[in-house]
């Protein structure tokens, strides 16, 4: 038996369930990873020790870390003059403008959202304070203390999904007056962030980084900064933004631009975006690869597919893994300087760089290296290139190979020349 539908009931309900909608915000920065990248390495993206922000509060895994959050706020109420009840008021006001931050919709109370933006807050701002000013920490201080606490710490700090809008820390610092009181006069927030993060990123976050007089207004959170860190200089950018008809996102492999004759060496350079190659010498920044790099490299990468429209990251991610293919071109960029990386073995590692490659994202119209690529590319094609390291190779890698060379030569115009006079005298 057909069923009659309710023309109008439906259409009031589709109405009403559009009238609720939130519009989107501008100011929308924090995601869930998708999960094309997610399955790629669940773990990259996943807090080990403490959750931060609303997307993983409250997980059992977690919460071994909240009464300590707890205790980290109690430390920073002790440094202020504010009272729980200012913080709090102060949070409310701008409750809305953290939540337009994330992308999706938060099903938190606002008391229980305001809560959590307190605690997690005094937490991260103690966490920096502790690191800038070592004379804040305690003997028995759960993770400075605990060096392998401080490290993971570290690490979940840096998780794209758990990230605090950097406003809200910058505001309620400011608020607090606390660098005042403790006698740290010019400790800015952004400052705190660039030292924490330098202690362990140091090859990653630039000296310049903080010369940007509005960057603290900018910066949207930790992954953010991090990012803005490598952002490729004005000018750089106008170098390798060439109009082009068609931009080739293949480049050759290291061991291909060895075999072609390229020269590898380390760049001075601590923009890793700052590739150069000049007369057939490829300068590369160097790249420290430890357990954690690929989380970091991912979280990155993440953040700029789901933010932002240059994507500098995903562009030197994209050249990394092409130039890394297998163990041999991984040798090379080792030999040469440029990749240092520890205990890894070659193998395990060029794996590392082949999943990094899966989950890219690179634009035809955008790619940010897409002249040094085309450059790399010019130079392969050119079969005297390839002839000359042959020959560099096989005749003229040791200074015996070049008194072979030389003698070898002598004897065959020596010959040439009693040929030609055995010829003339008959």
């Amino acid at each position: 038996m057909d069923h009659v539908l309710d023309i109008e009931n439906i259409s009031t309900s589709i109405e009403k369930e559009l009238e609720i909608l939130s519009p989107l915000s501008e100011e929308c920065c924090i995601y869930r990873v998708p999960k094309a990248l997610r399955n790629l390495n669940e773990t990259a993206y996943t807090p080990q020790l403490v959750s931060i922000g609303p997307i993983h509060h409250g997980k059992p895994e977690l919460k071994q870390m909240e009464e300590h959050k707890k205790r980290s706020l109690q430390e920073f109420l002790h440094l202020t003059n504010v009272s729980i009840a200012s913080f709090v008021d102060r949070i409310k006001a701008k409750e809305t403008k953290f939540r337009n931050c994330y992308a999706e919709t938060l099903e938190f109370s606002s008391e229980d959202l305001v809560k959590m933006i307190l605690v997690d807050v005094a937490f991260v701002i103690m966490v920096l304070l502790k690191f800038s000013c070592q004379n804040l920490r305690s003997s028995n201080d759960r993770i400075y203390s605990r060096p392998w606490m401080e490290n993971e710490v570290r690490y979940d700090l840096l998780l794209l999904e758990n990230q605090l809008p950097f406003f809200i820390l910058k505001d309620l610092y400011e608020y607090s007056d606390v660098s005042n009181r403790i006698q740290e006069e010019g400790l800015s927030m952004i400052k705190l962030t660039r030292e924490f993060f330098k202690g362990k990123w140091g090859l990653w976050v630039t000296r310049d980084v903080l010369e940007n007089q509005n960057l603290s207004n900018e910066v949207v959170h930790f992954v953010d900064f991090l990012r803005i860190s490598q952002k490729p200089s004005k000018s750089g950018v106008e170098d390798q933004e060439k109009p082009k008809e068609a931009i080739s996102l293949y480049a050759p492999t290291a061991t291909e631009l060895q075999q072609a004759g390229v020269k590898f060496e380390l760049s001075s350079s601590r923009k890793k975006l700052d590739i150069q190659f000049n007369n057939g010498v490829l300068k590369i920044p160097l790249l420290r690869i430890t357990r954690k790099t690929e989380f970091f490299l991912r979280n990155l990468q993440a953040f700029e597919q789901c933010h932002c429209k240059d994507k500098y990251i995903n562009d030197y991610i994209a050249f990394i893994t092409m130039l890394v293919k297998n163990p041999k071109d991984l040798e090379i960029l080792v030999k040469s300087g440029i990749l240092v990386h520890g205990r890894w073995n070659n193998d395990s590692l060029s794996a590392v760089f082949l999943n990094l490659a899966l989950g890219n994202f690179v634009s035809h119209k955008s790619f940010y290296l897409s002249g040094l690529v085309e450059d790399l590319n010019l130079y392969c094609g050119k079969s005297w290139h390839k002839w000359k390291a042959t020959l560099k190779e096989q005749y003229f890698n040791s200074p015996w190979a070049v008194i072979s060379v030389i003698a070898a030569s002598i004897l065959l115009i020596l010959t040439i020349i009693q040929t030609v006079c055995t010829v003339m005298q008959i």
